[in-house]
């Protein structure tokens, strides 16, 4: 069974390729945020002082878009660090193999709900949104507003099967062999 580890560890350079991408689309997502707001704050303030500082209409629609994409984008990359919120109180009371399998239960349960996230969000946006438009830009579907949920989903979907595979791995390969994952 070790051999069948073994073959399966070359994937994680995909799983941590992933966590790159999501990872610098979080950070451009965040640096437009910043920029976008500092500029509406500057243009509502100063405006009256350098007329061609405006606040554009779009700032605050574009602005709630990013934001959805980073929380629900964070959320996935937290599942892949092992940084997510979880009752730690009475792990060291719990044996090792009994928290494994909780671990387990609870990665499954995060899986379901990744694959949810997935299929009804893009039902949401390819329909609801793909009807709908921006507000401050008739010209954007509102696709862009629902797509960060399926997006999510599968970011989800991706770190909880390597979470999984880590789970599983601690009951054949043992943790001094495992490299502590």
């Amino acid at each position: 069974m070790p051999k069948f580890f073994e073959k399966m560890d070359k994937i994680r350079p995909v799983y941590d390729w992933a966590y790159r991408i999501v990872m610098v689309i979080c950070k451009i997502l965040l640096i437009v945020d910043i920029l976008i707001t500092s500029y509406a704050v500057a243009g509502r303030m100063f405006h009256a002082y350098v007329p061609f500082l405006k606040d554009p209409a779009w700032s605050e629609e574009v602005v709630l878009t990013c934001m959805s994409y980073m929380a629900v984008l964070s959320a996935a990359l937290a599942i892949k660090k092992g940084s997510h919120i979880r009752m730690t109180a009475f792990d060291k009371y719990i044996p090792k193999t009994a928290l494994t399998v909780l671990d387990l239960i609870s990665d499954a349960a995060v899986l379901v709900l990744g694959v949810i996230m997935l299929i009804i969000g893009w039902r949401y946006a390819t329909t609801l949104g793909g009807r709908g438009f921006y507000v401050s830009m008739p010209w954007l579907s509102r696709f862009w507003m629902y797509f960060p949920v399926p997006l999510a989903g599968a970011a989800m979907i991706i770190f909880e099967l390597e979470a999984v595979y880590n789970h599983v791995k601690k009951f054949f390969v043992p943790e001094e062999a495992n490299g502590g994952n």
